[in-house]
């Protein structure tokens, strides 16, 4: 399980002109299996993850565990993860800085040893991500938390059970919440928390090991302080973002793909918006098939927090909305640079125009083909689906954002009839 460590120099080069169509199983999800690593360093002793994503984000989170003072070992689908009695607090800044889930350790090294130094997480540039929602949940537990020189430094002498209220739902700001008050004495409760399904599938993994956790799912989560944790083996659940790509990726190119691995409630709102445009939808108790003939119909979409449709699908929801017919409106809700995107979709002949929040697109049948750079991991598989609509071969540069968040994505492309390959980047 690693990423390309070359991707940096590669390119995708997408010949258009082809439909996905075919069967595929998603893995674990991203958002999910890094910050389920994290949690293992909650509990001393061997934590398993099981159904793990075979992408370059989660080596990457390893070497940030390593630093600290654990054993990892990736094989397959499988991470196991020896934590030792004693953590080391500070993280590695490199690893830090390369990935932005780095922040999710925060929590578990100030809620098990009271203390941790992180620099600045690095990761997608999708924008303004601050770290004061991490700060102001960290200190009404007990913490006292400051910035130095690029740092975040978290500490506290005890750390008690507290409420707090979010003032967005932040999921990274949840995680720490969550993770921190977990072994704090009394009774915590998080207003307005994050309801994402991976938030659920952290809490499950705490439960698991002995936290008294209940609604999570929720925009209220209480949490009961325990003593301690034990490490257990967990499943990760399977990825939604991933799952709606290639759902996303049906209707764009008018195909019909069968995803398998995802409970359907998990994208029911994306779904929902596919049919809108025409799709074919149909779904069981772990899959979901999507189908389109003829030319989607132009729709307006917003992104917000779950249940909403995810900001991770927005350049999809562009993608889309470039070869769909009539005119869409796109608004982005949570991250301000995701409109770099639309950048890419005009070098592909799209008449796009953004406006703060909002992004105009005026569908037209068919793409130019053309050089085009992916700024971050899904704005990358959503360059990949517009080449798939172009009239010629379309060279998607920056592939190692790809790797980071989709397991053999060339190979899952080829398989469901993409006509792809995998280059050194043409100068």
């Amino acid at each position: 399980m690693s990423g390309n460590p070359t991707s940096r120099e590669e390119s995708f080069l997408v010949r258009g002109g082809t439909s996905l169509n075919g069967e595929i199983a998603v893995a674990g999800a991203k958002n999910s299996v890094l910050k389920l690593m994290a949690v293992a360093l909650m509990a001393e002793g061997r934590t398993t993850l099981t159904n793990c994503p075979s992408i370059s984000d989660v080596p990457a989170m390893a070497d940030v565990l390593r630093h600290l003072g654990c054993a990892v070992e990736i094989s397959g689908d499988t991470v196991v993860i020896d934590t030792p009695s004693e953590l080391g607090h500070v993280a590695d800044d490199k690893a830090a800085q390369r990935l932005r889930a780095s922040v999710c350790i925060l929590g578990p090294l100030v809620g098990r040893h009271h203390r941790a130094v992180i620099a600045m997480p690095g990761g997608d540039a999708i924008g303004s991500r601050p770290l004061n929602w991490h700060q102001n949940g960290l200190n009404a537990l007990g913490a006292q938390t400051h910035m130095d020189h690029g740092r975040l430094v978290a500490e506290a002498t005890e750390l008690r059970g507290a409420s707090y209220n979010l003032s967005f739902p932040s999921v990274g700001a949840t995680e720490t919440f969550v993770t921190a008050a977990v072994l704090a004495p009394g009774t915590s409760v998080l207003k307005n928390a994050a309801r994402e399904p991976e938030i659920v599938d952290i809490c499950d993994l705490l439960n698991e090991m002995g936290a008294r956790i209940s609604g999570a799912g929720t925009s209220t989560i209480t949490i009961e302080g325990v003593d301690g944790l034990t490490p257990v083996t967990h499943r990760v659940i399977g990825d939604r973002i991933v799952s709606a790509t290639w759902a996303m990726g049906a209707v764009m190119t008018r195909g019909d793909v069968k995803v398998s691995g995802i409970d359907p409630m998990f994208i029911h709102v994306v779904l929902e918006n596919l049919r809108a445009v025409g799709a074919e939808v149909e779904t069981g108790t772990d899959w979901v098939r999507v189908s389109q003939e003829g030319r989607p119909r132009a729709r307006d979409i917003r992104t917000l927090p779950f249940p909403g449709f995810p900001t991770d699908l927005q350049p999809m929801a562009i993608a889309l909305a470039s070869v769909s017919e009539g005119v869409s409106v796109v608004t982005e809700n949570l991250f301000e640079a995701r409109f770099r995107f639309v950048e890419e979709m005009v070098r592909m002949g799209v008449d796009a125009e953004t406006d703060g929040h909002h992004a105009k697109i005026v569908g037209r049948e068919r793409l130019d083909s053309a050089t085009v750079w992916a700024s971050d991991i899904r704005a990358g598989a959503g360059l990949v689906l517009a080449g798939m609509c172009a009239d010629d071969v379309t060279e998607v540069c920056e592939v190692f954002h790809i790797d980071r968040g989709y397991s053999d994505f060339v190979g899952d492309v080829r398989a469901l009839g993409g006509d792809i390959e995998r280059v050194p980047t043409q100068r």
